[in-house]
């Protein structure tokens, strides 16, 4: 199993949950967060934006599914057609054990 945490823009937030829904992965958790990249933040005038809003996702998912994820990630997360600077990130760790408390099953 694996961990997906993906930084996005929260306007790419909507389709990025409605591809990965209809390419059969739904759980999805959704936190609001604030940081910045590697830019060190957005530069208004004389005003630094250093706290810039920003959606992590979290989902934990089999193996093999690892690249089909990321490509919906990427793609629908991505902004104009090159994308642009903030458009996120997508770090993956493994996840060694996960249990369903309702059920005390453990696995996906």
């Amino acid at each position: 199993m694996l961990l997906i945490r993906a930084i996005i823009r929260p306007s790419q937030t909507n389709i990025v949950f409605s591809e990965l829904m209809s390419a059969g992965f739904p759980a999805v958790t959704k936190l609001d967060v604030y940081g910045r990249g590697k830019q060190k933040g957005l530069k208004v005038g004389e005003v630094i934006y250093d706290e810039i809003p920003k959606d992590m996702l979290l989902m934990v998912i089999r193996d093999e599914d690892k690249d089909d994820v990321v490509k919906i990630i990427m793609k629908y997360a991505r902004t104009g057609e090159n994308g642009n600077y903030g458009d996120g990130r997508i770090f993956i760790s493994p996840v060694e054990e996960a249990y369903t408390i309702s059920t005390k099953k453990a696995g996906l």
